[in-house]
């Protein structure tokens, strides 16, 4: 028998075929792909996996007290993990694509998207969220983003941190997407490029399918490791994946290639 390694992080990548604008149907299909993955730490589902990416919030767009910010809540406490991915959220008079980090223990963090497509005009009808998140599981430390965050070094850039182990502040950045298939080659660059200059794990989940605006996806879900090379990689079909990270092996390479210590020193306005 195979030893446990306690240093590992078992993390499943949920590529799914968001239903347009079906909550219910979406609710029901997702569940089934997430209970494929149980006994995973982390199960990660795509950007707005109960509508699809839809500038109709009219539509697409529930309260914190609506069935989809429950509904996680209970299929991480079912599945006994963590599960993360981003929902519609109308609050205070605004929509925000926001992200959950559904825990199994009934709570939840979540993080607004802070870079608004304005391609697609997100930007005109969502929110947009100014804080990262950083949260801890198994003793890493994880920054979970949203699509089009990807694209933004500055914002994701692994910072100086005395305090903790590896001497940054985060270990694994998590990426939920809706990101179109014309578009696939810079999503798979960025998502190596991201993992390569930060001295991080990356994970990156899109979807699969046709939207309701006729936009196809090519899923190319995938982890990467710190130095760029991919741990799995998901086609363009439904799939659920599951990879093992190894975080003593990560904080061994930032030993070798300590690149982090020569790291220029700023400070972000997030205004």
């Amino acid at each position: 028998m195979q030893a446990v390694n306690p240093h590992a992080l078992r993390v499943s990548l949920v590529q799914g075929a968001t239903r347009w604008h079906d909550a219910a149907a979406n609710r029901s299909y997702y569940a089934g792909l997430v209970r494929q993955a149980a006994g995973s730490d982390l199960i990660v589902l795509p950007e707005t996996f109960l509508s699809g990416f839809s500038n109709d919030t009219r539509l697409a767009a529930e309260g914190m007290d609506g069935a989809g910010v429950a509904w996680l809540q209970a299929l991480a406490v079912e599945v006994d993990a963590v599960i993360c991915g981003s929902l519609a959220i109308a609050e205070g008079g605004t929509v925000y694509n926001r992200l959950f980090w559904a825990r199994p223990d009934g709570s939840l963090a979540r993080y607004d998207k802070r870079h608004l497509f304005r391609m697609a005009g997100e930007h005109t009808r969502y929110g947009s969220g100014n804080e990262r998140l950083i949260v801890e599981l198994k003793g890493w430390r994880i920054l979970p983003q949203v699509c089009y965050d990807l694209r933004f070094p500055v914002w994701l850039r692994n910072r100086r941190l005395a305090s903790a182990a590896g001497g940054m502040d985060y270990d694994l950045a998590v990426f939920v997407a809706n990101w179109p298939a014309p578009r696939r080659q810079p999503w798979r660059t960025l998502l190596r490029a991201r993992a390569i200059e930060n001295l991080s794990y990356v994970v990156g989940v899109n979807r699969v399918g046709v939207d309701g605006n006729e936009l196809a996806y090519a899923g190319d879900s995938a982890a990467i490791d710190p130095l760029g090379e991919a741990l799995i990689e998901c086609g363009a079909q439904e799939q659920v994946a599951t990879v093992l990270l190894d975080r003593p092996a990560l904080l061994a390479h930032r030993e070798r290639f300590p690149a982090w210590m020569d790291a220029d020193a700023f400070s972000l306005d997030p205004g």
